[in-house]
């Protein structure tokens, strides 16, 4: 099994900013580091403007049983998020390994074999043809703009789009829909090694972005909580 998640591991987002984590059950420590249980919280470092990652709120993906307090240890591979939505990525350097199992052993049983999503260690992969569209106002586009992303792994979970709206300092996820538009599939569901995720955007729907960078980003999860992304930015000029 991975590591445990300490106080001492490199939490990154994706613009580099370095994350604090403040441990709610200091009770279990490695190398001095405190171990990190669901629902702890952190802050983040993040310069990115107009919307920073400010932090996060660590949630278990349930793979282990190891609790503290009745809290679930947090897995260094756990997917999660900053509170844009956007993913972390967790780094862990102690040499102590989580041994546990995904459900409590009976006594005098042996431990189960873990299956093949977790042990699977190759985060998903996310790839998009056009990281920067250029989309002028005058003159209109005279068709959609279409923005593809292509993800693969081997044991896939789910997907997640989200849009960081640089001129208004808002963001928002996608996954489900986003009116004037067209995402096809919607709804995260992600069950094929291979998959392509298409936003269509109509002359209609462009025409209500305000002029500055709107930034499109694929998280792509898999079953072991490994996770892999990548942006479109559609540039909007007037």
């Amino acid at each position: 099994m991975p590591q445990v998640l300490t106080t001492n591991a490199l939490i990154l987002c994706p613009h580099g900013g370095k994350g604090t984590t403040t441990p709610m059950h200091p009770k279990w420590s490695i190398n001095n580091g405190r171990v990190a249980v669901e629902g702890d919280m952190g802050v983040l470092s993040c310069r990115f403007a107009p919307l920073p990652c400010v932090g996060y709120r660590l949630q278990s993906m349930g793979l282990n049983a190891t609790r503290i307090d009745g809290q679930k240890v947090i897995l260094v591979t756990d997917f999660n998020q900053t509170h844009t939505g956007l993913p972390l990525v967790m780094t862990e350097f102690h040499q102590a390994f989580d041994q546990t199992t995904p459900a409590p052993i009976p006594s005098g049983g042996p431990p189960p074999a873990l299956s093949a999503e977790l042990n699977d260690l190759v985060p998903p992969v996310v790839v998009t043809p056009l990281p920067t569209i250029p989309v002028p106002l005058f003159p209109p586009p005279p068709a959609p703009v279409t923005v593809t992303f292509t993800m693969t792994a081997d044991h896939p979970l789910r997907w997640i789009l989200t849009l960081i709206n640089e001129p208004e300092g808002k963001h928002k996820e996608l996954t489900d829909g986003w009116p004037g538009a067209i995402i096809t599939p919607q709804g995260g569901r992600w069950d094929t090694q291979s998959l392509t995720v298409t936003i269509a955007i109509p002359p209609s729907k462009l025409a209500t972005l305000p002029p500055g960078k709107h930034h499109l980003f694929m998280t792509a999860v898999s079953k072991r909580g490994l996770s892999g992304n990548a942006e479109c930015i559609l540039d909007v000029t007037a």
